[in-house]
């Protein structure tokens, strides 16, 4: 067998394995697309917004103040 026969068979193996490998990895990046478009759509259904959750202990808070005010004037120490 000749040197070119043998290089351009090798070249032809790295480059089937090269397209093998670029196709999985397309694959993976369309795969990664739609998981992320479903996330976008599900992540508000989910998850609550941190100003919301912000908004929300805030009111707890207040009314915890309140009930500790309350409790502080019926029992005094």
């Amino acid at each position: 067998m000749e040197w070119d026969a043998i290089l351009q068979t090798l070249a032809a193996l790295v480059m089937a394995l090269g397209g093998w490998f670029m196709r999985e990895l397309w694959g993976a990046v369309k795969e990664l697309r739609v998981d992320l478009a479903t996330l976008r759509a599900d992540l508000p259904k989910e998850y609550v917004s941190k100003d919301d959750f912000r908004q929300d202990i805030g009111r707890i808070h207040e009314l915890l103040d309140k009930i500790y005010d309350k409790l502080d004037t019926k029992a005094p120490l």
